[in-house]
């Protein structure tokens, strides 16, 4: 890979699966080497149909993926010897300890055997794993194969990492120790990282860029700064008793369209250059019945609130 050749690189890619079931409908978008890009997306976006294509596992009905600057669909094993991929489920075999899993992959693919245990030291050590090598896959939590799956991944020394909902099923605290280890590996290796997610904590702390995902489509691509920034530097919302009422009041007080999302019975206004105290004063001369009123910090989900009308759902992605 050259210094001007997009580590990843996505043109017009389509998927349309029996039934007339388009998973992606023209997704586009180049990612350079080092970079860390997230596509953040509800269950159903078309994220891991993406990922799919991305490393073969999945043809596409129309469109281009190339990594390294290498087509994907016409030379499949060279983007395969330059990539890898940690799955949503693990494919780490239980009964084995942790160190036989690792030296099984490295004699897969070949690795010098010396330079393979070297390796896989550095990168146990990296992600807090070594004390638990010796130790059958079975006794790990969920955290620890996470982890381990992560290391098994990187024993090829790939270019580039995807990880399809890393963090998926796991609790509060071990994501963001797994948050830890993500961040330590982009420090030692510079490895390039894609990856799906449908956490917003997760997308902003890791990303260096999102591209937001709805119905197929990329709907807006940044950095999680420049995405929150144009919501403004805070947020309002109301607990309304008609929220039609609220929206027509809010208009006419002059907030744009953009600038507000309903949600039932909640109203969420972005304050730009109007306090809150006003609006609320402003909807009660409208006779809007204002029942809470809270101000907060934009969240990624009130970015993608505004753009699809929809709230980024929990689950696992199609």
């Amino acid at each position: 890979m050259t210094s001007t050749t997009a580590a990843v690189e996505a043109d017009q890619l389509v998927k349309i699966y029996p039934g007339n079931v388009h998973a992606v409908a023209g997704i586009s978008f180049s990612v350079p080497a080092g970079e860390a890009f997230g596509l953040l997306g509800p269950n159903g976006a078309g994220k891991t149909t993406t990922i799919g294509m991305l490393t073969t596992t999945v043809k596409p009905t129309s469109g281009r993926a190339t990594l390294g600057g290498i087509d994907v669909a016409r030379n499949p094993t060279a983007t395969r010897a330059i990539s890898s991929v940690v799955f949503q489920d693990a494919v780490v075999d239980r009964p084995l300890t942790g160190r036989q899993n690792l030296l099984l992959h490295l004699r897969l693919w070949g690795v010098d055997p010396a330079a393979g245990r070297i390796r896989c030291d550095q990168l146990s050590d990296a992600v807090g794993i070594t004390h638990l090598l010796d130790r059958p896959v079975a006794t790990y939590s969920g955290g620890e194969r996470r982890r381990l799956e992560i290391v098994r991944a990187l024993l090829s020394g790939p270019q580039v990492l995807f990880l399809d909902e890393p963090t998926v099923g796991l609790d509060t605290r071990v994501r963001h120790d797994l948050f830890d280890a993500i961040t330590t590996i982009r420090e030692r290796t510079g490895v390039t990282i894609i990856m799906t997610t449908h956490y917003l904590d997760e997308a902003e702390r890791l990303c260096d860029r999102l591209a937001i995902v709805d119905a197929g489509r990329i709907v807006v691509c940044d950095s999680p700064r420049n995405l929150l920034a144009s919501i403004g530097p805070e947020v309002l919302d109301l607990r309304v008793a008609n929220p039609e009422m609220a929206l027509a009041a809010l208009r006419g007080r002059g907030i744009a369209e953009h600038d507000i999302a309903v949600t039932g019975s909640t109203v969420t206004a972005s304050l730009r250059d109007v306090s809150s105290q006003h609006i609320t004063e402003h909807l009660t001369r409208f006779s809007v019945t204002v029942h809470s009123a809270t101000t907060r910090r934009p969240s990624l989900d009130d970015v993608y609130l505004r753009l699809t009308g929809a709230h980024i759902a929990t689950g696992t992605d199609n």
